[in-house]
């Protein structure tokens, strides 16, 4: 029988989505790469290069509801391709901009901005349509496929930016963006899904968006899990913004930045391709809880590398751990909220994780400037654990409700309140999960 971790690409529909997005991920990774080094090329600034990457990620966290909204009022795979479509647009304005000799960086931030904005009101779309495409015996493995191409692109894009970029040609590289979003076009005109259940009625996108409030609130695991991502986003995500002040704490300079970050990357392929085993072993619910007690320790371990190389070996297991995390808080919204609101309720999760991941990375970087890297990394772990044995303790019924609500209370799913308690228990002896 086939891996769990791809299963999911027996189906036609989600084996045509996830490879025109991971065709389509590496393209926006190559224009990432390129935008930060056009920018400083041009002005010698680090706060413009800092502006540009904000501008195309900012939208993500004030944007997401919306796009949770247009997801519950619209048939989703037709607003994917016109989200998609904007963002070609955006990608092709850039390659002109650059062709034409137009490089103004405070235009550049703009058509950024602009892109991460259709990227955002559409992602919740996505997300939202991963149900209809497997089977539901196959969900968490395609988030977890999901999640896997992400950091695919995040390897195979820098390195392909590079080799476009041997010869300073931007304009190729961001043309390049632009017909890499026309596969995600064409994968989804190619696909079939079940009809969409869609809101009726009058009512406006603010009314819209309190509902689908209300409706996160009502379900705890939902409510659980939107809370989780935001600790998590505050207090330990910001490990990411902050690779090259920990390589720079080694003793190494952006080589030690790009050895650390593709360990992470690496980590995290290999963390969700182990999820869905997992899943299907542990019961979703009770993996979830143990990547969570497990996260902070393995940060610690990073914080404390001596060495470059004990760091490159701790990230590795990092990015294991903090994706199994994040890809696992995600398949219990997506296999709780119900399907009329699941849009919405996709986006307020993406709106914690992209409000709270650059608050956290503001403070702990100015933090950490005054105290040092390491002592603001493992102290962001160790007030996460704490927070996690604090919940477990006064109240476990949140962490109880970190499952699939159909799932049978028997063998090693049984016992959620169990489950709780074992978690908190994991704290007590942290060594026996240190690798």
């Amino acid at each position: 029988m086939a891996l769990a971790s791809l299963r999911p690409l027996r189906s036609r529909n989600f084996a045509l989505v996830w490879s025109a997005a991971l065709v389509s991920n590496v393209g926006t990774w190559m224009q990432g790469v390129a935008l930060g080094i056009l920018v400083y090329a041009h002005t010698h600034q680090a706060g413009w290069t800092g502006l540009v990457a904000a501008a195309a990620f900012i939208p993500l966290g004030l944007l997401s509801p919306v796009g949770g909204v247009m997801a519950d009022r619209h048939d989703r795979r037709r607003w994917l391709i016109g989200t998609t479509l904007a963002e070609t647009a955006c990608a092709a304005a850039l390659a002109v901009l650059v062709a034409t000799g137009h490089v103004q960086p405070g235009l550049v931030v703009l058509v950024a901005f602009a892109g991460g904005a259709a990227g955002a009101i559409g992602f919740p779309s996505y997300q939202a349509m991963l149900p209809d495409l497997v089977p539901k015996a196959d969900l968490v493995g395609a988030i977890s496929l999901s999640s896997a191409q992400f950091n695919l692109g995040r390897v195979i894009g820098p390195a392909a930016a590079g080799l476009a970029l041997l010869h300073h040609d931007y304009t190729l590289t961001f043309a390049i963006n632009a017909a890499s979003f026309l596969a995600v076009v064409l994968a989804l005109c190619l696909v079939r899904l079940p009809v969409q259940v869609r809101l009726g009625g009058d009512a406006g996108v603010v009314a819209r968006l309190v509902d689908g409030a209300r409706t996160a609130r009502a379900d705890p695991g939902c409510r659980a899990a939107i809370g989780l991502i935001a600790v998590v986003g505050v207090l330990v995500s910001p490990f990411i913004a902050l690779v090259p002040v920990m390589s720079a704490a080694l003793g190494h300079g952006s080589g030690g930045t790009a050895t650390l970050v593709t360990a992470q990357g690496v980590g995290a392929v290999v963390g969700v391709m182990a999820l869905p085993s997992l899943a299907e072993r542990f019961e979703i619910g009770r993996m979830v809880r143990r990547a969570l007690f497990v996260l902070p320790l393995l940060i610690v371990a990073y914080g404390l590398s001596p060495t470059l190389w004990v760091a490159t070996i701790a990230f590795l297991l990092v990015g294991a751990g903090y994706i199994s995390v994040l890809a696992g808080l995600n398949s219990v919204v997506q296999l709780r909220a119900p399907t009329v609101s699941r849009g919405r309720v996709l986006g307020l999760f993406m709106m914690a994780l992209g409000i709270c991941y650059p608050l956290g990375a503001v403070v702990q970087g100015s933090i950490a400037g005054a105290i040092g890297i390491r002592t603001v990394t493992v102290g962001g772990a160790v007030l996460l654990l704490g927070v996690l044995v604090l919940v477990a303790a006064v109240r476990p019924t949140v962490l109880a409700a970190l499952g699939d609500p159909s799932a049978p209370a028997t063998g090693a799913g049984a016992g959620a309140g169990a489950d709780a308690a074992a978690a908190a228990d994991a704290t007590v002896t942290p060594t026996a999960e240190l690798p």
